[in-house]
């Protein structure tokens, strides 16, 4: 079957196809509650009695032997539909070739457990399924155990299950998964579900070859861009080139003339163009004659936003956290340094520009996409389309990339898609150009820091007062309650209120300035400038002490912290101190923690022609129990990369405003010929997995920062490198 059909498909009609097909098989269901061990193994024993399966998310076991997870976590590049397999896996056993993924529909039930809702991001996937999946796969092992014991009529406790077979006590005598599955899915779930001691593991802590990638080496994987129905129609929209701006008035008439345009619509968001494929919809909308009324957005510039804010920055802000006295601290210091750091706006640019599919009929609309926030974008599309959330029925595609900007908390681009179809009249397919994306707002936030520190005798820190300024990314979002209080975005500081440094007196101070410009979170969301800032400022205070950065860093960090040893792995593993870096180059240094994991970064750069080259990263990760220490090392190192490219080329600015740049010219992403070698290791740990897709970010900006010191004796305290004159 064409997989751009299969995509049409929803999942019940395949679920229900693949039962008739497989003859039966064992159904798995379960919830993932906040509660866990004996509370929630009673709880799935009460529902199982009663014949009650929530379908949180499913294990099917079939009658072939296949085993299906339906996944509730989008899958973007991260490796989410390997590692939470490999979860279930490690207590269910089933041969490895044997297992396959689907992507969960929109429900209730699949709400991430510490979110409320179903959303992948934060870098949770793994630690928030890490528990509730292995039970999941305990429970299926020891149904089908049971199923097996009953057939052969022998005690359950003498049979064994491994690599998708149980086995009977004689030891010669076996039945596959698939053998016993409909059996085994007659039985009540268990009460008691005991998980294996780590110390067995079989799957977790071992690199497999990733599920997805067969699908996307072939082709047939299906992403939202790839989605084709009957009847639709390409959609391109112009929008206003003014963050805030509104439609006065347009003209289509020579617009209406490219073959293959159906309809001109104005919409909520500008004017739709609808054509039989993409290049008429996009020649048609170049031709548009739009009037628009700008707003007060046309006043913003850089420029003036970058003079508004250093000002901000002088008065007091909102206090995020406050230890000691610090102007006392200051006034005490026998050595002080202030330092103005700037960052710009970011965007996302994932490699596939947004795109939405919908068919909306009078009572249902159904919804094909590459999205990280199902429930948000389920609810916006309902309003929309005046039906009720239940009638509204999302397919979450692949992603070709996401970096959160398909997590947008106002469903900016399925609310208009769903516009879009109410006024066209037939399913359409919503694209965004490289140019909308780039244009099209939600970015990460341009910032100024100010930080004033000072040293002792002993060279030691003894005052740190940080003050922050940028949009808040939370406010108006449904998470604001949550993440705003008393004035201080949560997003905004984090990095910064976390300071891990032994520091006596630390201030932190938080404005948070209104405009039109639309701001969300970036791969590591505050993370991505406080590290910068902070690991930067620290590296200033050991060069005014006189000391090595990383001997610094270690003295103010608890002796056995995480923090300390990933820094002392990564130096090690960088030659740092012992081994002499080329000539013309230099070594720089960064740890930093987010998402629960600590990353520390070596980086070896040096100048051509006046330009930042970067030629080694060596990173050190602790990030808890490793699932795949494969998938690890890809997220970091695909973490370093995305941090370089900012720190390196990227920056969205404003003119009238207008977002200056459009496209990859002047917006570029890391080339080829600028990648560095990158090592990952991997400092061992038997806690709970933690983050990694966004962690390996945040240290890379910092680490090349002080390299660039360490080799020219100039600080970089504003981003990208591209703008500064470092010859």
């Amino acid at each position: 079957m064409n997989p751009r059909e299969e995509v049409l498909r929803p999942a019940r009609r395949r679920f229900l196809r693949d039962a008739a097909l497989l003859a039966g098989g064992l159904v798995i269901g379960f919830r993932l509650p906040e509660k866990g061990g004996r509370a929630w193994a009673a709880e799935e024993a009460a529902a199982g009695a009663a014949k009650v399966y929530p379908p949180n998310a499913f294990i099917r076991i079939a009658a072939d032997d296949s085993v299906t997870l339906i996944v509730n976590k989008s899958e973007m590049g991260q490796g989410v539909y390997t590692s939470l397999p490999m979860l279930i896996n490690e207590e269910l056993d089933a041969p490895w070739e044997r297992i396959r993924v689907e992507a969960a529909p929109v429900a209730a039930v699949y709400n991430h457990t510490q979110f409320g809702i179903q959303l992948t991001g934060g870098s949770t996937s793994v630690a928030s399924s890490w528990e509730q999946l292995r039970r999941v796969g305990a429970s299926a092992r020891m149904l089908l155990v049971q199923a097996a014991a009953q057939r052969w009529g022998v005690p359950a406790s003498a049979c064994k299950a491994e690599n998708g077979r149980i086995f009977h006590p004689d030891g010669h005598t076996s039945l596959s998964y698939g053998e016993v599955a409909e059996e085994a899915g007659k039985l009540p779930l268990p009460a008691e579900v005991p998980l294996k001691d780590p110390k067995h593991f079989k799957w977790i802590g071992k690199s497999l070859k990733r599920l997805d990638t067969p699908e996307k080496i072939t082709g047939k994987a299906v992403f939202g861009i790839d989605v084709r129905l009957p009847n639709m129609l390409t959609v391109l929209v112009a929008r206003s080139p003014v963050f805030g701006g509104k439609l006065k008035r347009f003209d289509a008439t020579e617009a209406l003339k490219v073959p293959g345009v159906v309809g001109v619509y104005e919409v909520p968001t500008g004017v739709a163009v609808a054509a039989n494929g993409f290049w008429p919809a996009k020649t048609a909308r170049d031709l548009l004659q739009i009037e628009w009324d700008e707003g007060e957005g046309a006043a913003l510039s850089t420029a003036k936003l970058r003079e508004d804010y250093f000002a901000l920055a002088r008065t007091p802000g909102a206090v995020a956290r406050r230890d000691g006295d610090v102007a006392s601290g200051l006034k005490a210091a026998v050595k002080a340094v202030r330092a103005e750091y700037e960052v710009p706006y970011l965007a996302h640019a994932p490699m596939e520009p947004l795109n939405v599919t919908v068919d909306l009929r009078p009572d249902h609309c159904t919804i094909w996409t590459g999205t990280q926030s199902q429930t948000l974008d389920r609810m916006a599309a309902a309003a929309v389309a005046g039906l009720q959330p239940e009638e509204v029925e999302i397919h979450t595609t692949y992603l070709g990339g996401g970096f959160g900007r398909r997590a947008n908390p106002h469903a900016d681009f399925v609310t208009e898609a769903v516009q879009v179809a109410k006024a066209v009249g037939r399913p359409v397919q919503v694209i965004w150009t490289r140019e909308d994306d780039l244009r099209g707002g939600y970015y990460r936030p341009m910032w100024v820091d100010v930080i004033e520190a000072g040293i002792g005798k002993g060279g030691k820190p003894v005052a740190w007062k940080h003050t922050l300024v940028g949009q808040s990314i939370m406010e108006g979002t449904p998470m604001a309650a949550a993440m705003i209080k008393d004035g201080v975005d949560a997003a905004s500081v984090e990095g910064a209120v976390t300071l891990p440094y032994l520091i006596p007196n630390v201030q932190v101070e938080l404005h948070s300035p209104k405009h039109p410009v639309p701001v969300q979170w970036w791969r590591s969301v505050g993370h991505s400038h406080t590290a910068f800032v902070v690991e930067t400022m620290i590296d200033e205070l050991a060069h005014l002490a006189r000391q090595d950065p990383v001997k610094f860093r270690l003295s103010l960090l608890p002796h056995g912290s995480r923090h300390h040893a990933a820094l002392q792995l990564a130096a090690q593993k960088a030659g740092w101190g012992k081994v002499k870096p080329a000539p013309g180059h230099a070594f720089g240094v960064a740890v930093h923690e987010s998402f629960g994991s600590v990353v520390a970064e070596v980086a070896e750069v040096s100048l051509e022609n006046g330009q930042v080259r970067v030629h080694r990263v060596v990173a050190a990760v602790d990030c808890g129990r490793v699932i795949n220490p494969d998938g690890v090392v890809q997220q970091i190192e695909g973490g370093i990369v995305y941090g370089l490219a900012a720190a390196l080329h990227g920056e969205i600015t404003l003119e009238g405003g207008r977002p200056v740049q459009s496209n990859f010219h002047d917006y570029p992403i890391l080339r080829h010929s600028e990648m560095p070698r990158v090592e990952v290791y991997l400092v061992p740990s038997e806690a709970p997995p933690s983050g990694v897709g966004e962690p390996g970010t945040p240290p890379i900006a910092p680490a090349v920062a002080n390299a660039l010191f360490a080799l020219t004796g100039k600080r970089v305290r504003r981003l990208p490198f591209a703008r500064e004159n470092l010859a």
